[in-house]
């Protein structure tokens, strides 16, 4: 059996949403597949929403779908598209078992969202398992501390690039 070496193995693409409330706290929820894992809010892995880009879908197109199947929401609008591709590596333990074991890692397309509704509007239980069982707002600042370290990284750059709508509106 041959083993390739992760730098054999593509990025996967994918998009990811900062999504922004009126107050400048931004959404993060908590996995349903990580539990016991630790975090600073509660026991678990927290994270934006993000996911996969479909075969012919635009990276703009793929970030709405994606917030709508992951929290049930359509109450946002896009606020701007990162300009850059962000790409990440997993970690070796993860390398063959994360991401279906074909990638080596995610390159993102970001995007900063406005959310127009209310708490009501969010509904964790569309897909089925749901990803996220708890969601929270919080400060765009605290994000890189809150993620699982490998991505550390991506957060940190975010918060930098989109700091601008983190202030209340």
């Amino acid at each position: 059996m041959t083993v390739l070496s992760p730098d054999a193995l593509p990025y996967r693409p994918n998009v990811g949403a900062l999504i922004f409330r009126a107050d400048g706290k931004v959404f993060i929820a908590r996995r349903t597949d990580m539990p016991g894992v630790g975090g600073p809010l509660s026991e678990g892995v927290w994270q934006c929403p993000q996911g996969g880009i479909d075969e012919g879908e635009t990276p703009e197109a793929a970030v709405l779908r994606e917030v709508q199947e992951e929290i049930g929401t359509d109450k946002l609008h896009i606020l701007k598209e990162h300009p850059e591709w962000i790409a990440y590596d997993l970690p070796e333990n993860l390398i063959g078992k994360a991401l279906g074991g074909k990638y080596r890692g995610q390159t993102q397309k970001w995007f900063a969202l406005a959310f127009t509704g209310t708490d009501q509007d969010i509904n964790l239980n569309l897909q089925n398992p749901p990803e996220f069982d708890a969601f929270q707002w919080v400060d765009l600042a605290s994000l890189p501390q809150r993620n699982v370290g490998f991505k550390k990284p991506i957060y940190e750059k975010l918060v930098r690039d989109f700091e601008p709508f983190a202030h209340a509106n």
